[in-house]
């Protein structure tokens, strides 16, 4: 069976988490890949009280939509205070960072589309 007729219904939690590492306190699970849909992947994102990423930026754009918690987002040179509820458009090739709330964490939605993706980390001069 290709791609474009598969039929995924799973738990989120049937999925396991993955330390990110270039993160603090930043775990994602990735719940439809590449190889299970034709155009785009879903990723679930978990980050601890006070956990985060660097700034950095990637080759593809973002939809992301905040599953709980909250956290401040930098997008280019704006912050954004994000909550459950919340969604987040990420142009491709413009620097982002999270830092999660230190009380309570952050989990998010993450859909990308399935085409070679570079990361790279940006340096803030901190």
């Amino acid at each position: 069976m290709d791609s474009s007729n598969k039929v995924i219904v799973e738990k989120s939690t049937s999925f396991p988490l993955e330390v990110v590492a270039a993160g603090e306190g930043t775990s994602r699970s990735v719940l439809i890949g590449p190889t299970d849909a034709p155009n785009f992947a879903l990723r679930k994102f978990v980050m601890e009280p006070g956990g985060g990423m660097p700034a950095h930026t990637n080759t593809v754009e973002h939809e992301q939509y905040i599953l709980k918690g909250g956290a401040e987002v930098g997008i280019g040179e704006k912050v954004f205070s994000v909550r459950e509820g919340d969604v987040v458009f990420i142009p491709a090739g413009v620097p982002h960072w999270y830092k999660a709330d230190a009380q309570t964490g952050f989990e998010f939605l993450c859909i990308v589309p399935n085409k070679d993706d570079r990361i790279e980390l940006v340096d803030t001069g901190c």
